[in-house]
């Protein structure tokens, strides 16, 4: 598995109960388990999303 630099959001607990974004934006992982399996992902259909006020309440 290539090597990652991973970046934890400044919302997260203090007990570690996040997850965690390589700084590629293109993976996940659980942050309590950092040698565990990582998630791909595509981040444009979730930011065009966001621009498109999918999530606004």
């Amino acid at each position: 598995m290539a090597a990652y630099r991973w970046i934890k959001s400044s919302y997260s607990s203090a007990n570690g109960n996040c997850v965690e974004l390589a700084v590629t934006l293109d993976r996940v992982r659980d942050s309590k388990d950092p040698h565990g399996p990582t998630l791909g992902i595509d981040v444009a259909p979730f930011v065009r999303a966001v621009k498109d006020g999918r999530f606004d309440r």
